[in-house]
């Protein structure tokens, strides 16, 4: 086989097919561009889906012909610094991405024209359709004064048309594309966006004016204002790292990590990293199919972070990812606890709507002004409870004092309960139902959990040492993490270049397989670098024993357990959700109480 050189036309496609996988991919560099640009607003504009048309217009400081001219030339840049030797330095990586890298990627697929003006000079613009170069000339493009760049792409991919027919629908390319602008608008809540598809305004994020004080805001804005109502921040430093940002409640999940966000030195990646992290923050509140919301923002040094992983730059390698995954979750359980036995608002939403008569289906209430509606409710005769008669209600109702100090506490003062199971407290503008063996279960649980982590985790040695095989990379791992294990109350040793020797394991799990155990563990600290599954399975073991601890169902409360109850929820962080992500508790405020019954 005859070895040859490739044309030109074809190295350049090729290169351009790293960087522009999809319209999303060309946006994303164009946007990332004007931010670069240090653009103040960027608006983008895309047609079908982004093969007919894409539009970006910043206005940033633009750029003159000559740097026109060398924008779109590949391996030409304004944003590489020159090291000391007088080199270009790739270990300080400042910005977002190479102005001349994705202009020329993009130009050899597609139609490319660009036109910009600096504050002091004019406008002029250049051209390139499928890798041919036409310009830079004059162009009429904003006033004098006003700097700027405008960037239009039409019929992407028309130079390689394979790449064409794998494409996903107009709406399909839409949505990612909205999700790569929605990521570059949470990094940068002081830059104002729109987004426009086939002509309608898809959304408009206004400057936040800065760019820490804003972050709520803009996350609200693009993640739900559920979200802005649910979130605790977050923030912490360490050895020259530092994570911020904010991190959804328990109980306000999700059934997928789709709103997990992290975004480093104003760069949105998608990590593996972030989601074990997360995973091991959040274990003691979720179940294993439910994940939180939250958005993390993580400033290092440019050399403690490697950007050039992916040609796209999604992905990002760092010097210590023991490190950061260990803050992520640090920060991640300080903020959590610091929130206390706060639930989330939309447990509240929910149990209104459940509350509110379906006025379609036989039987409803009609709405309020409804012509006869008087004499309807007249004739209504529902059971208090459905599949109930009011004989069967269980309601035990404490005597009323008058209104104390307790009433003014968060979780108010006992009043009655239902069913054997449910406490009824007053608030001092509404009242709060709690689940008793749920909310017990989490304080019996805490209380475990501060044992363990005060006095250890108690041993069993093994009467034989069980030899577990795994490959050599696995047993440096787990040798590596013997200390960690220990303080988990597994004590393992290298046994030969390719088996771990287990010579004691918790005593809490009782009788256990070591070897699955020990091979989780394997690919647990190979995936996330920590010991997660072990960690898992004591935890699971507490949140067992707690369930087996607690107040169960059917029990009947006395007015002093009940509030005792209630005190010991309001000063034990995590108690408004039990060890799945349940609320133990549902509030609801007399507002809304008043507008179930028409009052408002």
């Amino acid at each position: 086989m005859t070895i040859r050189r490739l044309a030109e036309g074809t190295i350049n496609r090729i290169a351009a097919g790293e960087v522009v996988e999809r319209p999303a991919s060309a946006v994303k560099e164009l946007v990332e561009n004007a931010l670069d640009a240090g653009a103040r607003r960027v608006d983008i504009a895309v047609s079908n889906g982004g093969s007919d048309f894409v539009l970006v217009e910043d206005d940033g400081m633009g750029m003159a012909a000559a740097e026109l001219a060398l924008a779109v030339e590949r391996h030409a840049t304004s944003k590489l610094p020159v090291g000391r030797s007088g080199e270009d330095d790739l270990t300080q990586i400042a910005t977002l991405g190479f102005r001349g890298e994705a202009l020329p990627s993009i130009g050899a697929v597609a139609r490319l024209a660009i036109a910009s003006r600096t504050a002091t000079g004019e406008a002029h613009e250049i051209r390139v359709e499928g890798g041919a170069v036409d310009g830079p000339g004059p162009a009429g493009f904003r006033a004098h004064g006003q700097s700027g760049t405008r960037v239009e792409v039409r019929e992407l991919f028309f130079a390689t048309p394979a790449r064409l027919k794998f494409l996903k629908s107009g709406r399909s390319e839409d949505l990612a594309t909205a999700d790569v602008v929605k990521r570059l608008a949470m990094a940068r809540p002081d830059v104002a966006f729109s987004l426009t598809f086939d002509g309608r305004r898809f959304f408009e994020l206004e400057s936040e004016g800065d760019l820490f004080g804003g972050r709520l805001k803009r996350l609200a804005r693009i993640m739900g204002r559920d979200f802005g109502d649910n979130a605790v921040p977050v923030e912490t430093a360490r050895e020259g790292v530092h994570i911020s940002g904010f991190a959804g409640l328990p109980t306000y999940n999700r059934a997928n990590a789709q709103m997990q966000f992290l975004i480093v030195n104003g760069r949105p990646v998608r990590d593996r990293l972030l989601l074990g992290a997360v995973r091991g923050a959040y274990a003691d509140f979720l179940a294993r199919d439910r994940h939180p919301a939250l958005a993390l923002f993580l400033d290092c040094d440019t050399e403690f972070v490697d950007v050039n992983v992916h040609p796209a730059k999604t992905e990002v390698r760092f010097r210590d990812s023991g490190l950061v995954r260990g803050l992520i979750v640090s920060s991640l359980k300080a903020a959590l606890a610091a929130a206390g036995h706060r639930a989330a608002t939309t447990v509240a939403g929910a149990t209104l709507a459940a509350l509110r008569p379906n006025f379609g289906s036989p039987g409803g209430f009609p709405p309020f002004g409804h012509r006869g509606v008087a004499e309807e409710a007249v004739n209504y005769h529902a059971p208090l409870f459905a599949g109930e008669s009011p004989a069967a209600v269980s309601v035990r109702m404490e005597s009323a004092p008058e209104r104390t100090a307790a009433d003014a506490l968060p979780l108010g003062v006992a009043r009655a309960q239902l069913h054997e199971t449910y406490i009824v407290a007053q608030t001092e503008d509404g009242i709060v139902i709690v689940d008793q063996h749920a909310a017990h279960e989490r304080l019996v649980y805490e209380r475990m959990k501060r044992a363990l982590a005060n006095g250890g985790i108690a041993r069993q040695p093994l009467l034989i040492p069980e030899v577990v095989s795994l490959d050599s990379a696995d047993v440096s791992r787990v040798a590596a993490r013997a200390g960690e294990l220990a303080e988990l109350g597994l004590v393992v040793e290298a046994f030969g270049p390719d088996a771990v020797m287990v010579r004691e394991v918790p005593a809490m799990l009782g009788r256990t397989d070591a070897q699955a155990l020990v091979r989780d563990l394997a690919d647990d600290i190979a995936e996330t670098g920590s010991a997660l599954s072990l960690k898992e399975r004591l935890e699971e073991v507490s949140g067992t024993l707690a369930c087996h601890m607690s107040v169960r169902a059917g029990r009947r409360l006395t007015a002093e357990e009940m509030n005792a109850l209630l005190r010991e929820m309001e000063a034990t962080p995590h108690s408004g959700q039990c060890n799945h992500g349940r609320p133990t508790y549902v509030e609801l405020k007399l507002s809304d109480i008043e507008r179930l019954f028409g009052r408002r």
